[in-house]
């Protein structure tokens, strides 16, 4: 290893190019070592390991390092995993003043307050549940400081099992699913690159074989925004009744749906608590909702773009809720109490179908202008989003070295967009599977969560990116030894 600190954005470039490493030792003269990250990142502390950043966090400091700013109109923040936050058209009034009483300047419990507890419980009754015997409440729900930390404390109360995943996926998945030593990972993986979800039969076959105690998964799909939802999704369900393993649904973007049938009230529906749009849950198909081992983590980050109240919930059979509640008692401390009180309103059935409504047509119509533009460009979708504020872009068709994900964003930055790179996405917890080819290098995820002037300027920036390249081609090793900085 030479002497001299790599730098880390070459670092990460050679993590997912170790099918690249020799030739790029061999331009350089370098020995055999010379492809390995550096074994001790800061050496002033090496009593901590190297803690990796997750997609969206290595993609903003790649902007930073190139002057991002949030409040910068000249940027196009096309790598947010958030929903823009203000006012939509034709959305409800939201209420965000307060007035914190003493008593809401204590701690919370690490459930969270009984009041938020019902209304969840009440929302997945009347979405999800109506007709069936076995209703939730509020001890089936678990409040939690955001979805990250609820699956946290999903993984840190489960036993010595194996965890299946699919691939791509959420890149936080990657730390969750490796941070807990009694948990086995195990990647389920597709029978080609070109099939977005898994067929329940095959799902069944890999659950079974490898003897799953528990599977964790994003639905919608997040990057892909693809949807389990109807028989194949209650197949899925049955499959963990039956097996007795615990599906863990990640549904932070149930609500970012663009194909229900019913009718928008803008379109001549009914504004009425018959109308609702669509929106999908696997708590429709649990039979027993204290013995089916369905997980549901949700909240009020994306669906209700309300991503810095930090207010989420798990929920799942009592039992489990009370272990998890345990959990946070150690690894959180429980969610934002003064928040949680302000949650409630946003809460009201009424409120959420007509916010819905606004949500979708707003969302629609940024992924419509997005498609659109990133074809012109020569970026091609397989799968058109039919959920989440995703798409899952392929760059292959694009000219070297930009049609590698790594190199595309470098590139970006310097034209003031960001996105996140494919490769964060191939989630792969404690390196347990040998890589040396990521199957995501030549994939990015673009968001169109940001507002419309947002990814306006970015399709634009980018295009010009792209017309430079065309007549400046050179392929993705030179351009990481020459272009790459710390």
């Amino acid at each position: 290893m030479p002497a001299e600190r790599r730098h880390t954005a070459h670092d990460v470039f050679l993590q997912f190019h170790r099918h690249r490493a020799q030739s790029l030792r061999e331009l350089k003269g370098e020995d055999g070592d010379a492809g390995k990250p550096d074994a001790t990142p800061n050496e002033r502390f090496e009593m901590f390991h190297h803690v990796m950043k997750t997609g969206v966090i290595y993609a903003t400091s790649r902007a930073n390092r190139f002057g991002f700013k949030m409040e910068d109109p000249d940027w196009a923040n096309m790598g947010q995993g958030a929903p823009e936050t203000g006012p939509l058209p034709g959305a409800p009034a939201r209420d965000f003043h307060m007035n914190i009483q003493d008593a809401e300047l204590e701690y919370a419990p690490t459930a969270g307050i009984h009041e938020l507890r019902e209304k969840v419980a009440d929302y997945y009754n009347a979405l999800y549940r109506q007709g069936k015997e076995s209703k939730y409440t509020y001890e089936n729900v678990c409040v939690v400081p955001g979805g990250r930390s609820g699956l946290t404390r999903v993984m840190a109360a489960l036993g010595s099992i194996q965890v299946g995943y699919f691939t791509p996926d959420y890149t936080a998945y990657q730390q969750a699913l490796g941070l807990f030593m009694r948990i086995s990972p195990s990647p389920l993986l597709h029978k080609t690159v070109h099939e977005a979800l898994m067929s329940s039969e095959d799902f069944c076959f890999e659950a079974e074989g490898r003897g799953l105690g528990a599977m964790l998964l994003s639905n919608p799909a997040n990057p892909t925004g693809q949807s389990l939802e109807g028989e194949e999704l209650e197949k899925y369900v049955k499959i963990a009744r039956d097996i007795g393993m615990a599906l863990i649904a990640d549904e932070f973007y149930s609500h970012y749906y663009y194909d229900g049938e019913a009718v928008d009230p803008e379109d001549g529906g009914a504004d009425d608590e018959t109308n609702w749009p669509k929106t999908v849950s696997s708590a429709a198909y649990v039979e027993d909702v204290n013995e089916d081992p369905v997980i549901i983590v949700n909240g009020l980050t994306k669906n209700w773009r309300c991503p810095g109240f930090r207010v989420c919930w798990i929920v799942a059979p009592q039992p489990i809720c009370e272990m998890l509640s345990s959990a946070g008692s150690f690894l959180d401390g429980g969610a934002n109490a003064p928040l949680q009180k302000l949650a409630l309103p946003l809460m009201e059935l009424d409120f959420i179908r007509r916010d819905t409504w606004a949500l979708q047509r707003h969302f629609k119509k940024k992924r419509d202008f997005l498609l659109r533009e990133l074809a012109a460009l020569g970026i091609t979708v397989e799968w058109m989003p039919t959920a989440t504020f995703y798409i899952w872009a392929d760059l292959s068709a694009l000219p070297p070295p930009i049609n590698d994900c790594l190199v595309f964003l470098e590139e970006a930055v310097r034209h003031k967009v960001i996105c996140v790179p494919g490769v964060f996405f191939d989630i792969n917890p404690r390196d347990i599977r040998n890589l040396k080819k990521s199957k995501c290098i030549s994939f990015v995820r673009f968001s169109y969560g940001p507002a419309m002037q947002n990814l306006e300027n970015g399709v634009k920036q980018i295009g010009t990116m792209i017309e430079y390249w065309k007549k400046h081609k050179e392929s993705p090793n030179m351009y990481a030894e020459s272009s790459f900085d710390d």
